[in-house]
């Protein structure tokens, strides 16, 4: 996906100007039993990446006003003193600091801050796939709603979706207007329910705005924690991230 184009999720909201908003501080943390690399990419500008060792945190301050912001775990990745290299699941050029979207297998934690009313608009999507538990939070303020994907698919994945760390989505298989939804109006599939089910919280289709997105007043603080507690066969999931 171009960095560019941004999903139906963000479009309706329009960034307003603000004089005395403040930054967001995102902390990132790896509670899986083995290491990922954390990525972070907006559309407005700004990205990254880091190697996260199990039980490791890393904070980020994100702009006011930022949107078609992502933040998800890569998995069995290898780079070099440069940083560059690959990465199994969630791959973005190759680079260990990122500058665009990572590849699908990728749970996402999406968002844009500050934008209709003051409000910061965030979801967990499995629009790009599933292959890391994630958990989604606000930590600060008087907004507590968060949202959770702990669910094992990687192991229950539909065979047609089966990828190598991960749960691939239809529209990276499949490639149709069925489920890319390219235009117009579409629909929940046989796919976006199996990870609807599972995920009762997350996007799970490039339409399913009204079940899944959270909002926050702006200036809230958040966490996205890799493999919260409570997420089944962990160790599974860290066998498969580190095979060959």
């Amino acid at each position: 996906m171009k960095l560019e184009s941004l999903s139906p999720f963000f479009f309706p909201f329009v960034a307003l100007c603000f004089t005395v908003a403040t930054a967001a501080t995102f902390t990132i943390r790896n509670n899986c039993s083995y290491t990922v690399w954390a990525a972070a990419v907006a559309a407005s500008g700004g990205g990254g990446g880091k190697r996260l060792e199990s039980g490791a945190t890393w904070n980020l301050n994100v702009k006011p006003g930022t949107r078609g912001a992502r933040i998800w775990a890569r998995t069995n990745c290898q780079f070099d003193e440069a940083g560059q290299g690959r990465c199994k699941t969630g791959d973005c050029g190759g680079r260990l600091k990122c500058k665009a979207y990572g590849n699908p297998p990728n749970t996402l934690a999406e968002f844009a801050l500050n934008q209709y009313k003051n409000l910061d608009f965030f979801h967990i999507s499995l629009v790009d796939g599933f292959n890391v538990p994630m958990e989604f939070s606000p930590t600060s303020g008087l907004c507590k709603k968060g949202i959770q994907c702990t669910a094992d698919i990687v192991r229950q994945c539909p065979k047609e979706l089966e990828a190598p760390g991960g749960c691939n989505d239809p529209c990276t298989v499949f490639k149709t207007q069925k489920y890319c939804c390219y235009y117009g109006k579409c629909g929940p599939t046989d796919f976006s329910k199996f990870f609807k089910a599972r995920c009762p919280s997350a996007y799970t289709y490039p339409r399913d705005d009204p079940s899944s997105t959270v909002t926050c007043p702006g200036g809230t603080n958040y966490k996205v924690v890799f493999c919260p507690i409570g997420s089944p066969h962990l160790e599974m999931v860290a066998s498969m991230s580190q095979e060959e």
